[in-house]
């Protein structure tokens, strides 16, 4: 991915916006490329100069430009680079919260224990089993609705504007995978209601998703007697162990564990009463369940019970099947990139029509935050040249700046130049220190950003006054 080149993030992810007017699709993609360059902070602070700042407001109070509008051209270039993949793609489907409470003008729908006010942003966001980052393939701004005291438990159920359909609408906007393809939404505990999982088997899709639902199951060769799902897998054998490295989270330390796995076959029962819109039949799926055999006392112990249509009949595939859904990490990772990097809650607009078209544009560049994490990583940033996916500038800045009594370097490869860019962002490049994750290279990011703009004024200045 050229991230940072002129003729590169913006020109690609956004040049084939169709905005009504040649010049609006021009500003947006000036606009891209700058935000690039300097993603996090307010409006003001990511265009510095007044006149395209009041120039990007005008834009983005155009009818024409709307959340769609803007997004289109990127989910398009998302879509291409899915079906140039051989193999599996794996879209990860979550929803986060944007706060926009302090946006008085504008009326929107309660958030979070309902005294804040904003979306529901659900995320589709399209990656390979490796890793990399191929881009968003959907995006919804949901309203939660207002259910009045008299609306009845039924009414909210089978409702069209409720929260639970927002699993299948992400995933009725993703096309079918071309032939010899397998693209398989992986989505956390959310996601396990049975109109979700009916839909994606009776479409023809493919889905991996984590229960939070101890709902009735049917074991295949066995009594045709229904029983609950959790004490169906928690009695399978342990098919096999292997290490397992857990993220810090919710006040626990990042930590290393060994986990256990089983899998087997099964029918789960729809509900009697239907919760939104499936039907009656038993859906075949397989069920896999990690878990620690022997957990710390002092941490919360690990149990995965993963449902999925993808046959799992060996226990490599169920362990891939394991490393599929934890891809879904880098969801979190693109919600902290939203929200940290790129300070997508702290934009002031007076009206929706311009709120949103923006949220879309800062939602792109987020991905760009994570694709110099992937850049850094790729199995090729040992020996291509940097040149080939960043501005000669800044790869000229960078290296005066970490190789301080050398002349200027255009030779470094993408491995050297992300590993100055990790330094400049703090990290120490140790024996014992991992690869610089996203945080750390959009922090050098930025400050490599400002750098090279100030060496940029400067030689003008010299020319100037020669």
């Amino acid at each position: 991915m050229e991230i940072g080149a002129r003729e590169g993030f913006g020109e690609r992810e956004f040049g084939g916006a169709a905005l009504g007017d040649r010049r609006r699709s021009e500003r947006l993609v000036a606009v891209a490329n700058r935000v690039m360059q300097h993603p996090d902070g307010t409006w003001p602070q990511k265009l510095s100069e007044p006149a395209d700042l009041e120039a990007f407001y005008r834009l983005m109070n155009r009818p024409e430009v709307t959340h769609a509008a803007v997004l289109a051209p990127h989910v398009a270039q998302t879509q291409q680079r899915m079906r140039q993949q051989s193999g599996v793609v794996l879209v990860l489907h979550d929803t986060t919260e944007l706060d926009y409470t302090t946006l008085k003008s504008i009326d929107l729908a309660p958030i979070g224990d309902g005294r804040g006010r904003g979306y529901l942003c659900h995320n589709s966001l399209a990656v390979t089993p490796e890793g990399e980052v191929l881009g968003l393939v959907n995006q919804i701004l949901f309203r939660r609705r207002r259910s009045a005291k008299r609306d009845c438990k039924r009414a909210n159920i089978q409702g069209k504007g409720r929260a639970s359909r927002l699993w299948k609408s992400g995933s009725e906007a993703v096309p079918r995978a071309p032939r010899g393809a397998l693209w398989v939404d992986i989505a956390d505990r959310g996601s396990d209601v049975t109109e979700f999982l009916a839909y994606e088997i009776t479409a023809g899709k493919h889905f991996l998703v984590r229960s939070k639902v101890n709902r009735n199951v049917v074991l295949k060769g066995k009594t045709p007697k229904s029983m609950k799902l959790f004490e169906a897998v928690r009695q399978l054998p342990e098919q096999g162990r292997r290490p397992l490295h857990v993220s810090a989270s919710a006040g626990y330390p990042a930590r290393d564990t060994e986990v256990a796995m089983a899998f087997t076959t099964l029918q789960v029962v729809p509900p009697r009463q239907p919760r939104g819109e499936h039907g009656q039949e038993l859906l075949t799926v397989w069920a896999l369940r990690v878990w620690e055999p022997n957990p710390s006392a002092r941490v919360e112990p690990i149990e995965w019970i993963l449902l999925t249509n993808v046959a799992v009949e060996t226990p490599e595939k169920a362990w891939e099947r394991v490393d599929w859904y934890k891809r879904r990490w880098t969801l979190e990772e693109y919600h902290k990139a939203l929200k940290s990097g790129c300070s997508i809650e702290d934009m002031q607009f007076t009206s929706e029509g311009s709120l949103q078209p923006a949220i879309a544009l800062v939602s792109v560049t987020a991905v760009g935050i994570l694709w110099l994490r992937c850049t850094s990583r790729s199995p090729d940033a040992q020996t291509r040249r940097a040149r080939e996916r960043f501005p000669t500038a800044m790869i000229r800045v960078l290296s005066r700046w970490r190789w301080k009594n050398q002349p200027s370097r255009d030779d470094l490869t993408v491995h050297e130049f992300c590993l100055a860019l990790a330094r400049l962002g703090g990290h120490q490049n140790r024996k014992h220190d991992g690869p610089p994750g996203w945080i750390t290279l959009w922090r050098g990011w930025t400050k490599l950003s400002w750098m090279t703009e100030g060496a940029s004024k400067e030689l003008e200045i010299q020319c100037d006054e020669t």
